[in-house]
Parts: C-alpha cells; sequence; structure tokens
C-alpha cells in the first residue's frame, strides 16, 4: 500500500467512524463518547488598484478553509481535518493550492501514559530544539507525522521521545527523531515537597536524518561532505519564589550546513534568560536572548517559513495597535542579541494617581542586535566567528509606554506613546534606520450592558520617506481613525482609515461588519490592505497588497 493509498485509507476510517457516531446518537453521548469540531471558511476578492499595488486575481476569488472533527471516548481520541485552498488567499504560498486530508491523528491518554499516531504537535521546552505547531494566519503548519510517546514512571518525572516526518503542503520532508525529560525535584525529593522554592530542570535531544547531496564548493573541483545526521541538545531550568522566578535554556547544535547560512560548518547555539517578579498590581520581567547560527530545518535546501524544526522565542512586545505593529520584528535565526524589559503596575483606588477607579500603567522597551562577528570563509568553513558578548548592528528596538485609565463607570481612555528603531535590513533591504514616534488615543464607552462604543485615533511621524526604488509603503507620517460600535451583543460595525498625510502614499480605508449567534460568527470587510510583514511571536511572512471584499465564517459544535 503506497502513501497516498495509506492515507486515503486512514481518511476512510476515520470518515467512516464518524458516521457510525453521529448516526448513533443517544443519552448517553456517541457510542458512549462525544463528536466535537469546528468549521472556518474565509474568502477574498480583490481588483486591481495601480497607487497601492495590488494586481487583478485571475480566479476573482480565493477561499482558505478548513474543518476539524474530533471523536473522544474516555482516554481515547482520534481526529481529522479537512483543508481546502481554492486558490489560496493572498499572502498564502501557492503550493497550498487544494484540497484534502491534511490532518488524522489517533491518541490515547492517561495521567501517566500517552501515545499519539499520525499527525500531533509537540514542544520540548520553549522550543529551541523542537517546536511543532501550526499557526493558521501565517499558513504555517510543520506538525510531525509520526508516533508521539510521553510517560511518567513516578509524580515529578515526564519523558518524552517521537520520530516522524514534518508537514510539507500536502506532503511530508525529512525525518525527525527527539527526546525529552524533565524532573520537579519538588515533587521527587520528599523534603522539598512543602518548600516555597520550586525548582524544575529538563533537557532534550533531537536529530534530523537527511541523505547526501551534491553541493559544490568554493574550491572548483571540490564538493561539500554533508552530515546526514544533525544533533541539537538543550538544558533549561524553572526556578521560583514567591513573586520571584528565573527560567532559562541553553541549546547547541551540530554541523549544519543549509541554503539559510550559505552551507557554512560552524556549530550553532541559543542562550534565553528570564528573571520576572509579581505581586498584587505590579509585575516586572527581564529577558535576554543569544542565537547564533540556529536555524534547525529538516531539509537544508528549504527557505521560507515552513520545515523548521525549532523555534527561538521572540522577546519584543506583539503590538496590537496599527501603527506600532507597522515594522513587527522578525527573529534572526543565523544571528541576533536581544534585551527586554516589561513592566505593569496598578495605582490603587482612591489615591492622586489612581483615582476613584484605579489606573494602569505598562511600559515596555526592547533591543535587538546583530553579533559581532568575524568573516573566516564562505562555504565548506566554518564561515565566521562571534564574539559572545559583543554586539553588531542594530537591527530593532522600541518602546511603549500605556496608561489605562476608568473616566467613569462608563468610559475608559487608554493613551499610549511609542518610540520603533527599525532596520530594514532584517526584511533583506538596504536603506537606513527608521525612527517612528506613535501617539494611540483609544476610547471605550458602554452606554449599556448591550451596546458599546469605541474610538481610535493613530498618528505616526517618521524620518522615512517613499522611494519607488525601495516601494515600501509604510514609509512617511500617518493618521488613522476607527469607530467600532457593538450593538445588541451580536453585532458589531467598524470603520477604519489610515491615510499617510506626508512623504507617504496610499489611503487605506476598511469597513467590517460581523454577527455573532451562539459559536457562529460571521465578518464581512471591504477596504484596502498595505502591503506589508505580518508576524506573530517572530514568525513572520509577505502580506501583499489587496483592494477588494473579505469576508469570515466560523462555527464549531
Amino acid at each position: 500500500m503506497n502513501r497516498r493509498s495509506r492515507t486515503i485509507f486512514t481518511a476512510s476510517l476515520l470518515l467512516g467512524l464518524q458516521s457510525i457516531t453521529i448516526g448513533s446518537l443517544n443519552a448517553q453521548g456517541i457510542l458512549g463518547g462525544s463528536v466535537t469540531g469546528n468549521v472556518q471558511f474565509d474568502g477574498q476578492l480583490s481588483r486591481r488598484d495601480s497607487v497601492i499595488g495590488s494586481s487583478d486575481v485571475p480566479e476573482k476569488l480565493l477561499s482558505n478553509a478548513r474543518a476539524d472533527i474530533l471523536y473522544t471516548n474516555g482516554n481515547f481520541s482520534a481526529g481529522l481535518r479537512y483543508e481546502a485552498y481554492l486558490n489560496p488567499m493572498l499572502g498564502f504560498n501557492s503550493q497550498y493550492t487544494g484540497q484534502g486530508i491534511a490532518n488524522y491523528f489517533v491518541s490515547y491518554k492517561t495521567q501517566t501514559f500517552a501515545v499519539t499516531a499520525g499527525h500531533f504537535y509537540e514542544q520540548f521546552g520553549n522550543g529551541m530544539t523542537l517546536r511543532a505547531y501550526e499557526d493558521r494566519y501565517l499558513g504555517l503548519d510543520n506538525a510531525i507525522r509520526g508516533l508521539n510517546v510521553m510517560y511518567r514512571p513516578t509524580n515529578g518525572i515526564t519523558l518524552k521521545a517521537l520520530a516522524g516526518q514534518q508537514r510539507y503542503y500536502w506532503d511530508t520532508r525529512g525525518l525527525v527523531r527527539g527526546l525529552d525529560a524533565e524532573f520537579s525535584l519538588n515533587d521527587i525529593v520528599k523534603p522539598w515537597n512543602e518548600s516555597k522554592t520550586r525548582l524544575t530542570l529538563g533537557g532534550s535531544f533531537v536529530s534530523k536524518y537527511e541523505d547526501d547531496e551534491t553541493i559544490p564548493a568554493d574550491i572548483s573541483g571540490f564538493k561539500l561532505n554533508l552530515p546526514k545526521n544533525v544533533g541539537a541538545a538543550s538544558v533549561r531550568m524553572d526556578l521560583a519564589h514567591g513573586g520571584f522566578g528565573l527560567q532559562a535554556e541553553y541549546a547547541h547544535k551540530g554541523q549544519d550546513p543549509t541554503v539559510m547560512n550559505d552551507f557554512i560548518y560552524k556549530n550553532g547555539e541559543a542562550l534565553w534568560v528570564s528573571a520576572s517578579y509579581s505581586q498584587k498590581g505590579l509585575s516586572a520581567n527581564i529577558q535576554a536572548k543569544r542565537v547564533d547560527n540556529m536555524g534547525f530545518k529538516s531539509v537544508r535546501s528549504v527557505t521560507g517559513e515552513m520545515l523548521y524544526i525549532n523555534y527561538t522565542p521572540a522577546i519584543t512586545k506583539q503590538h496590537t495597535y496599527a501603527f506600532l505593529s507597522m515594522y513587527p520584528y522578525a527573529t534572526q535565526s543565523t544571528g541576533e542579541m536581544g534585551l527586554q524589559a516589561d513592566f505593569m503596575y496598578k495605582f490603587k483606588k482612591e489615591t492622586l494617581l489612581g483615582g476613584k477607579y484605579g489606573t494602569d500603567l505598562h511600559f515596555n522597551a526592547s533591543l535587538i542586535t546583530g553579533l559581532d562577528t568575524t568573516r573566516i570563509g564562505g562555504k565548506g568553513t566554518d564561515g565566521y566567528s562571534s564574539s559572545f558578548f559583543g554586539t553588531g548592528d542594530t537591527y530593532y528596538g522600541d518602546l511603549s509606554l500605556e496608561i489605562a485609565k476608568k473616566i467613569n463607570s462608563k468610559v475608559k481612555l487608554t493613551a499610549t506613546y511609542g518610540y520603533v528603531l527599525f532596520n530594514p535590513i532584517v526584511e533583506g533591504h538596504q536603506g537606513e534606520m527608521h525612527h517612528n514616534h506613535v501617539a494611540i488615543a483609544d476610547l471605550t464607552w458602554k452606554i449599556n450592558r448591550k451596546n458599546v462604543l469605541r474610538f481610535e485615533a493613530e498618528w505616526m511621524g517618521s524620518d522615512s520617506k517613499y522611494d519607488p526604488n525601495v516601494d515600501d509603503k509604510r514609509a512617511g507620517d500617518w493618521i488613522m481613525g476607527l469607530v467600532e460600535y457593538n450593538f445588541t451583543s451580536a453585532w458589531f460595525v467598524s470603520i477604519s482609515d489610515q491615510y499617510a498625510y506626508n512623504d507617504g502614499i496610499g489611503n487605506y480605508y476598511n469597513i467590517s461588519v460581523g454577527y455573532t449567534h451562539n459559536a457562529t460568527r460571521l465578518q464581512i470587510g471591504y477596504g484596502k490592505q498595505r502591503e506589508g510583514i505580518i508576524c506573530i511571536g517572530g514568525v513572520c511572512r509577505q502580506v501583499p497588497a489587496s483592494n477588494g471584499l473579505t469576508f469570515s465564517l466560523t462555527t464549531s459544535f
């Protein structure tokens, strides 16, 4: 039975199981278990707009759709996902074009043992050696199809083992194997059971296998001797005492010449440290990381967001406001250093700064730089050397100060100031550093229990200017206004406009209408989308310009 036949057989088996269970409804459930699921359908119509750079779409309507179905019965579960990209919406890779069963699994779980066969998602520690996950809005899915086993031999010890291939659009590629162990010392050592200090240690090892291929060396007549097996190991710690916390993880990767690092043989390493403190009304956190040649993919010749085995945690704030997120930061797995500080404080009620309802203060700042490197050679060499504490060019920096305060029982105002440094080199472009100042006012008026009106105004002043040769349509000075009305607890209407009023180009208006009933939500929007980058957790994809209609339907059962 070939791979396609096995897939059809498994899908038919699961669909048959679904049909049987749906036809066996009774007061006790479905064959002693239950069937749940969700459906999502997103569509887009776009037309040509020479000002913003959107092109005609030959098929007019683009759509992404999926349906997840899960059957559970006690410790047993089985599920499948059907996906259809006909054709993929703008910004999603054209290799998704098509439809079929993209994910299926069977699983058995108890408190001490769990096994999953089929597609699964898994993460070791912070993901620095392995993170198999999905983000549908980025078009990213690096699920592993294979076997995943978890075993807890005693309280406080968790062991994991897995092996499989990664999803690559409608196929699977590579071969990934992994082991992970985690030890909660307070649960293992009896005298520490009641201690206020909590300590957890862990470690993992992940390897990939890939056949050799011919890659010419820089020296004529020679080819590279590529490693068929590449391993990455990590150790981690989580220490907590009262409101204090300290987490750290260090990862090391063996020689892994790939297209991402220009086929050099330098070992990779990454260090992430986080220290925090929290109490009622106060929290503070400082994070630092250093990444050096830590890109880890199951196929050495693949670029883009697919087939990453690991994940480097982002330590920049995930901004939600439009202008603060206009220049999102993409993690540089080839090399970077970063530092972030986050502070939150609540001024108490009936104080000078707290007033009647209290005042929330949130400050965040981050700085990302390149490494201080010295070039050694090209393909087939270590490529470069780097100073552990030395820094290179500034890649990105931001700071934001947010103050949120209730004016009265029905009105809340949030005011934010932000400053962003952005180096175009992180997106593969040349140019001067961008310096952006952002001011935001966000006012929410709760008219009554079912009606809420929200106003948002943003301004961004930048020293960047639109250059047709670069064609970065985010440049220049911008203003934005938004009005959103939620009424009857079911409907909402939103109108917004972003306008480049100086040294920029574009006027991007949008209107959206949405309706929610129980577990079903429908949203329709019309307007313009600026070309740019969308990032979630430091993982990014390109979003092309569009002008037209979008709609989305989601429901669950």
